[in-house]
């Protein structure tokens, strides 16, 4: 509902707000419409009613104003007075017959409305016309609900003993005692339970008072259930106690009083979280950390996935908080299920403070974790050259000895070169990260840039896969293998080509020498690459700098790179070699065009392309002698069939006969694509041919 200047208004509506009840009169006498509508629909009454304007409301209704008219969300002039706390009005409007029980667009009478906005009056009036205090608008809510929000005792005393039931519950299965324990409406909740409310109620997600009280650090109001007697462990719907919720929301005094009153600090909820873990990565669950600490709590309790209170705190990089735990025992290479340390946590998310404080405090940094992966490997993946830096200050040790001697040297560092499980460097990952600082800060170190992992991978493969320009700069200017092959026979060349990064990282590898003309061991080139992937400017470039690319381009050993674009959707790219390629109806070792598979993946912008660019809708495959007729005709691709008999000159186009000698039109009825069937139709396809 929108807010209009007074000037736009109907100039009865306007004498109304600048309270000229003579002006009204004359407008009236004038026979003005008294029921016209502004753009929301709001008459003349509502804006009377909004104002408590006696005489106004009097003079309106008695020249015929709808005393029930509904505005565009459904307001009444009833509504309209309750909301502005005019009991008077409301008065005149009962009077006049107004609807009591008139609900808006949220299903809200005025009732509703009265004990949301504190009108105590109006509820006055109003109650003793009602059949019923207990409707429930959209939300499920009452009005004693609404009034419970509100913090309005007087209104729920009145609802109370009007017999408003405290039992309800509304759309998230609250009752109105969980609303004033959230609010921390003390003597609200203290009549409800008076009256009979339960003091475990749940909602839907099985948060009792004390949890709501609890989240929202209503102190005196979770005194008072703690004093009721109510059950201080009783977890929610994901495990979580009323501790659990304190300490996560950083409610200090809350989670004082929970543990005094003798809440287990050691409960784990669905997860195997306990409340200190909660506290540990909360942003303001320091004291309450300390609280648990000092009060029994298991510093190196694991979850289900083997997280620790320090693991959870390296996650966000509590820095207090982990020295806490530390120094009450916290283990400090604790492994989770996946094998990280908290180091390997601290890494990964880049806090280079609580990195120092465990290395400090004896971190192993050579403590393998995810994947047989160390701190650092994760530390120069996610591209945190700060805690590259740190990590690397205990391992440059190990690399100055060790080549100095050929003795195996045991230092307090590490080999940078030592592989994970599937044989990357630290240099792999930093090469993956693409982020060249902490690259440049390994070569320095010492990385071996030609080390392969299990798949024959240099760092300098990584590089080029990820679009790390800078990072494959750096490499090559160190001396990397520019045309080194993985196990696959895929040289950087053929990774960045498939990369759908800006092209620059295929023209670094270019101008230095990388052979575009090298085919991985299934007989692809960076072409067949560029082309599967979709990448056009890759492709043109490739076109563009080396003549091979052309042979490329053209052969079909195994598949050409014009069915590899086809068969994978990409229409850019498809279109760029449509323009280069003389023949479009080359093969592969089943017999099929790129027309013909476009045609089966449904695709109907490539088989636009390549029609427009003369490809043949009449070659057939080898085993069932389809055309891509046959194939669009038996899948059901009708935008695709239309382009196919569009593009040909042939009359008879739609009749071509596959080894069975069955046409398209067969195909698509005895596949049940009638709309394929009724284009082919219209196209004058015969209905009397005969399959063998």
């Amino acid at each position: 509902m929108g807010i209009l200047s007074i000037t736009d208004q109907h100039p009865l509506v306007q004498a109304i707000f600048n309270r000229n009840k003579e002006e009204v009169r004359a407008l009236l006498s004038q026979k003005d419409n008294v029921n016209v509508l502004d753009q929301e629909r709001r008459s003349p009454l509502h804006a009377a009613a909004y104002l408590g304007d006696i005489p106004v409301i009097e003079l309106l209704i008695q020249s015929g104003a709808n005393v029930n008219a509904k505005d565009s969300v459904w307001l009444t002039p009833l509504h309209r007075a309750v909301s502005s706390r005019n009991e008077r009005a409301v008065s005149l409007l009962v009077k006049h017959s107004a609807d009591v029980n008139a609900r808006d667009k949220h299903w809200q009478t005025p009732l509703h409305i009265a004990a949301a906005n504190r009108a105590n009056k109006c509820a006055e009036t109003l109650i003793p016309l009602l059949k019923n205090v207990n409707l429930a608008d959209r939300t499920g809510r009452t009005a004693l609900h609404h009034a419970v929000l509100s913090g309005n005792l007087e209104m729920v005393v009145m609802l109370l003993n009007k017999r408003a039931h405290h039992s309800i519950c509304d759309k998230k299965e609250r009752h109105p005692i969980i609303y004033a324990s959230y609010l921390g409406h003390l003597e609200i909740a203290k009549l409800l339970i008076s009256r009979g409310a339960d003091a475990m109620s749940k909602d839907k997600k099985g948060y009792t008072p004390l949890h709501a009280a609890a989240s929202s650090g209503q102190i005196d109001v979770v005194k008072y259930l703690l004093k009721l007697g109510v059950e201080i462990d009783e977890p929610n719907a994901f495990g979580n106690t009323a501790l659990h919720i304190a300490c996560y929301m950083g409610q200090d005094a809350v989670a004082n009083e929970l543990v005094n009153y003798g809440s287990n600090v050691n409960q784990p909820n669905e997860k195997g979280f306990t409340p200190l873990h909660f506290a540990a990565v909360s942003t303001n669950g320091a004291l309450s950390l300390e609280l648990l600490v000092n009060n029994g709590a298991d510093v190196n309790f694991q979850s289900k996935e083997g997280k620790s209170p320090l693991h959870m705190a390296a996650i966000h990089g509590r820095f207090t908080r982990s020295q806490i735990l530390i120094q009450n025992g916290g283990e400090i290479d604790c492994a989770d299920k996946y094998g990280n340390t908290p180091l390997h946590v601290a890494a990964r998310y880049g806090h280079e403070l609580l990195i120092s404080t465990l290395m400090t405090n004896g971190a192993d940094t050579a403590r393998r974790g995810v994947h047989g992966m160390f701190p650092l490997h994760l530390a120069v993946l996610f591209g945190f050259s700060d805690c590259c830096r740190k990590l690397l200050s205990s391992g440059q040790l190990y690399s100055i000895v060790s080549s100095l001697s050929n003795e195996h040297v045991l230092s307090a560092g590490f080999d940078i070169n030592t592989p994970d499980n599937l044989g990357r460097t630290c240099l792999h990952a930093a090469a993956s990260g693409g982020i060249v600082e902490c690259l440049n800060l390994l070569s320095s170190s010492g990385a071996d840039l030609k080390r392969r992992d299990k798949f024959g991978r240099t760092p300098l493969h990584y590089a080029a896969a990820n679009g790390s320009y800078q990072c494959i700069v750096s490499l090559v200017t160190a001396g990397a293998s520019i045309n080194e092959a993985d196990y696959k026979g895929c040289t950087p060349l053929h990774y960045a080509a498939a990369s759908d990064t800006y092209r620059s990282c295929l023209e670094y590898l270019l101008d230095n020498n990388a052979d575009p003309s090298l085919r991985d061991k299934q007989g692809y080139s960076a072409v067949h690459y560029a082309a599967a992937y979709g990448n056009r400017q890759n492709l043109e470039l490739l076109l563009e700098m080396s003549f091979n690319c052309l042979e490329d381009v053209e052969s079909t050993v195994p598949v050409s790179p014009l069915h590899l674009a086809a068969f994978n959707g990409h229409c850019d790219a498809l279109k760029t070699l449509a323009e280069t390629l003389v023949n479009l109806d080359v093969r592969d070792h089943k017999g099929r065009t790129a027309l013909y598979l476009a045609t089966e993946r449904g695709s109907a912008d490539c088989v636009s392309v390549l029609t427009s660019h003369g490809a043949s809708p009449l070659i057939k495959d080898r085993r069932k002698k389809w055309t891509p007729l046959h194939a669009a005709a038996a899948s059901g691709n009708i935008d695709c069939l239309h382009l196919l008999i569009d593009c040909s000159e042939r009359p008879d186009i739609t009749d071509v006969m596959d080894a069975r000698g069955q046409t398209p039109l067969m195909l698509a009825v005895m596949n049940g694509h009638v709309d394929c069937a009724h284009l082919l139709l219209e196209k004058g396809a015969a209905v009397d041919a005969e399959d063998k």
